[in-house]
């Protein structure tokens, strides 16, 4: 049985990735900002005994503290670093707000790196050692041929760049990094109007997870196993 650790595991693909491994077996730490209001993950808890429920808001640090500390001594084989927001639909060129864009960039972009800083050493002790880190097609430079959306775009092509740099640090302890794009999915994020729904992204996901390996580090996947160009 593995350990699993899901950020913002509460709803949308969070809550698919908590379903899905519990579904297979494995044990799973789903942290989110309000346990105690996270119906579902609450009702998953009366069926799986081995789901532990965790309280985590990425965008405040004594929280990630406290949350590490809590987790001190415990393997971790793979964390999911699934917790994102999108910030305002309108960034476009002439709308964009600072000081809401330096909001995004702290959950997006500051909170991973953060958070893997504060766990590392619970992934050092799994098995798998897995870090994987949802991004999206929006931080490719090589794909953007829309232009626009400045503050998501921006978060996740830095949250790219970070994960680059922590699969090249971390490799020679055997850590395996890589960023996943989901797809356009139904989610509250993603909207009624995306192309798929939770179920058909996490399980490719997780079979791109399963299979990753050390020479794979590093890389931009899509939920199918596609590489994507940075």
């Amino acid at each position: 049985m593995a350990t699993i650790l899901v950020t913002g595991a509460n709803r949308g693909i969070g809550l698919e990735f908590t379903q899905q491994y519990l579904a297979r077996g494995e044990r799973v730490l789903a942290a989110c900002r309000d346990p105690a209001a996270a119906t579902k993950l609450q009702q998953l808890r009366g069926t799986y005994p081995q789901l532990v429920l965790h309280r985590l808001d990425a965008a405040d640090n004594e929280s990630i503290a406290a949350f590490a500390a809590k987790l001190q001594g415990e393997a971790i084989d793979v964390f999911i670093n699934n917790a994102g927001v999108y910030g305002p639909r309108d960034s476009r060129f002439g709308k964009v707000d600072g000081a809401v864009w330096l909001d995004v960039l702290q959950v997006n972009t500051v909170a991973p790196l953060l958070l893997t800083e504060a766990l590392v050493a619970n992934l050092r002790k799994g098995v798998q050692k897995k870090l994987i880190y949802l991004t999206s097609k929006m931080g490719s430079i090589a794909d953007n041929g829309g232009g626009g959306h400045y503050i998501y775009r921006s978060s996740k092509t830095a949250l790219n760049m970070v994960v680059k740099s922590l699969a090249i640090d971390l490799a020679g302890e055997g850590l395996v990094a890589a960023v996943l794009h989901p797809g356009w999915v139904q989610t509250d994020m993603g909207g009624p109007n995306a192309q798929i729904d939770t179920h058909t992204s996490v399980t490719g996901m997780i079979k791109v997870i399963d299979k990753l390996t050390p020479i794979q580090t590093g890389g931009f996947y899509n939920y199918d196993g596609a590489i994507i160009p940075w």
